[in-house]
């Protein structure tokens, strides 16, 4: 007689510690030189870079890096890019990933071919796709200002008209791919077949099916223990569609069905992770780290409600316009509101928060000192040369404290002030 034994229990630490590792945020950063093995290294633990385009301290694609090895040469990742180690298109969302991950992107290509909205264009506009492919292939890699046929809709947020609407539609055909202008991170389209190995074109596309499969696994080892829609979500797949899927998983051993103290929703574990007994370390976490781009997950592993109110109005926001948590030993204890004053010099620290159960004498002297030690490794990896703070904020005086230069023509508030 067999009997069925039920899922296996994990304490809401052991999920923190698993899901910490998973993401490469568990092991010390290198001490030497930071090197394109490196880079790969990183992948290989999360698999996917958010692309996002706001610079008001760095473009958060570098962010995830520098989180996970510290100062690097960044030039990095585009560099990866133009070797065609790294492509960008459509993952989480628009991201860079590995390129032997590129046949199983195909079935989003063949899926934005067949979709009605690209047929209702070439309905409306015939020819123009392939106008706009010939463009690329004569004169690639072209900045989408270039494309002939262009029209400025004055007044319009995106500036997509006919022509735009057509490169993206051929990008995200994997018709056309992308690479960046070192310096304005304006987008240059070229032929798929220039900028990614030969290799790799020929690898046989995945069918969707085992594409979805295979991404909700690498969503797994990338998480290390999750929900289904935490899994659906690392790429963007819908997670009724990958129920079936999962339990494939599920029956093949590649994912344990776990339970996690305090989560609602069933939980399931990747056979590889790893629970290291005790994490430390610091690292300040872009807005779109795959740690913590899923705010729920967020709120579920650390009890740490985080939005973005780069959208918000001035006068609602809470902590600041482009908000980094502070992760430091395993917990995210902080965050703070940075901007990067190229024209200064500095790396403004516009706010600095501490969580409300750590807001102490005892936890903020320390708290404080790790965050300026990493600010300080930050202003360095941009070349900036001063840190300061506005004092806005509970650990912006604790921040001076431990050696943090207020901010010129700043006044120290009396009390908590939410503005930039």
């Amino acid at each position: 007689m067999t009997t069925t034994r039920g899922p296996v229990s994990l304490s809401a630490d052991a999920a923190r510690r698993i899901a910490l590792a998973a993401q490469g945020l568990a092991t010390p950063r290198p001490t030497g030189r930071v090197t394109r093995q490196h880079l790969r290294r990183v992948f290989d633990s999360i698999g996917v870079i958010q692309i996002d385009s706001v610079n008001v301290l760095v473009r958060s694609q570098e962010l995830p890096l520098f989180s996970r090895v510290g100062p690097h040469p960044r030039s990095l990742v585009p560099d990866a890019v133009d070797a065609g180690e790294l492509f960008e298109y459509w993952a989480h969302v628009a991201s860079v990933l590995p390129s032997q991950h590129f046949p199983l992107c195909r079935w989003r290509m063949e899926a934005a071919r067949c979709s009605e909205y690209t047929t209702r264009f070439e309905a409306r506009h015939p020819g123009q796709l392939g106008r706009v492919l010939e463009q690329v292939r004569a004169q690639g890699p072209i900045a989408v200002g270039d494309i002939e046929g262009r029209v400025r809709n004055k007044g319009s947020w995106w500036d997509w008209d006919d022509a735009k609407v057509a490169i993206e539609i051929l990008f995200n055909q994997g018709v056309v791919g992308v690479t960046r202008r070192r310096n304005d991170f304006a987008r240059l389209y070229n032929t798929i077949e220039r900028i990614l190995p030969a290799d790799v074109l020929a690898a046989p596309a995945t069918a969707a099916e085992p594409a979805r499969r295979a991404l909700l696994l690498m969503a797994g080892r990338s998480l290390g223990v999750a929900t289904l829609a935490d899994l659906a979500d690392y790429y963007r797949l819908n997670a009724t569609a990958c129920k079936p899927y999962l339990a494939e998983l599920v029956a093949s051993g590649d994912l344990i069905p776990v339970e996690v103290a305090g989560w609602a929703r069933p939980a399931f574990l990747h056979p590889a992770a790893a629970t290291p007994r005790s994490i430390r370390g610091r690292a300040l976490l872009s807005p779109f780290d795959s740690l913590i781009w899923n705010r729920d997950r967020t709120e579920r592993l650390f009890g740490f409600n985080y939005r973005l109110e780069i959208y918000v109005p001035k006068p609602k926001r809470v902590f600041g316009y482009y908000v980094l948590p502070f992760l430091l030993d395993g917990h995210l204890v902080a965050r703070v509101d940075l901007k990067a004053d190229r024209a200064g010099g500095m790396l403004r620290v516009q706010s600095a928060h501490v969580e409300d159960d750590l807001d102490n004498p005892l936890d903020r002297p320390r708290i404080a000192e790790e965050l300026a030690a990493e600010l300080g490794d930050m202003a360095r990896w941009l070349g900036l040369p001063t840190v300061v703070t506005t004092g806005r904020g509970a650990l912006a005086k604790d921040l001076m404290g431990a050696g943090v230069d207020i901010a010129p023509d700043e006044q120290v508030p009396s009390s908590r002030d939410n503005a930039d």
